[in-house]
């Protein structure tokens, strides 16, 4: 093994302490860092990077996708469904897209078991594979006994409290249907059932 020349150590070692003493200033510490960087649309639809929220400076969040061809944007912001449009809108996009994760996303999943999670999510799966014809509002069922007399309480309006959705099967002829209840939880509106 050949030695170094003595005027290499000293570079090698002063080199060595600046690396380390850099290393080390690295590991410390850092205070927390509550800012991150948002990616923002304002109303003419110039894009906008910001450390403050979107609709602070009178803009909306523009969300990143890594998406494949033929995928849509995200309608509603913010993680979830706040309106039955926006659920409706994520719905027929799942399913025009075939894409179960998506369908996933605005199914409310609170409190349900490994076992019927995954057989609800086969479930979910075999929806998306099949094309979309409609989907249908349930409404809640009239009183008893009223067969269409007048309901003054019929006048107010009422919320869904399910959706039907109608499909084809892949010989696009047979109808296929499915009904999901509606969640309203934190919030926002959930398949359920």
């Amino acid at each position: 093994m050949a030695a170094r020349p003595a005027s290499a150590q000293p570079k090698f070692v002063a080199f060595a302490s600046v690396a380390l003493a850099g290393a080390l200033s690295w590991a410390a510490p850092f205070p927390s860092a509550s800012a991150q960087v948002r990616e923002c649309m304002d109303p003419s639809g110039t894009r906008v990077f910001t450390d403050r929220q979107c609709r602070d400076i009178g803009a909306v969040e523009r969300r990143r996708t890594t998406a494949s061809p033929g995928a849509t944007l995200r309608l509603h912001q913010g993680g979830c469904a706040r309106n039955l449009q926006d659920l409706l809108f994520e719905v027929t996009s799942a399913i025009d897209s075939r894409d179960p994760n998506r369908l996933a996303a605005v199914y409310h999943w609170t409190g349900m078991s490994g076992r019927t999670g995954y057989s609800i999510l086969d479930r979910l799966d075999a929806i998306t594979q099949r094309p979309l014809v409609d989907i249908i509002p349930v409404m809640p069922a009239t009183p008893a006994g009223l067969d269409g007399s007048y309901y003054p309480q019929a006048s107010v309006r009422q919320l869904p409290i399910g959706l039907r959705v109608e499909q084809t099967l892949a010989n696009g002829s047979t109808p296929s249907t499915t009904t999901f209840g509606l969640q309203r939880h934190l919030g926002c509106w959930w398949l359920r059932g």
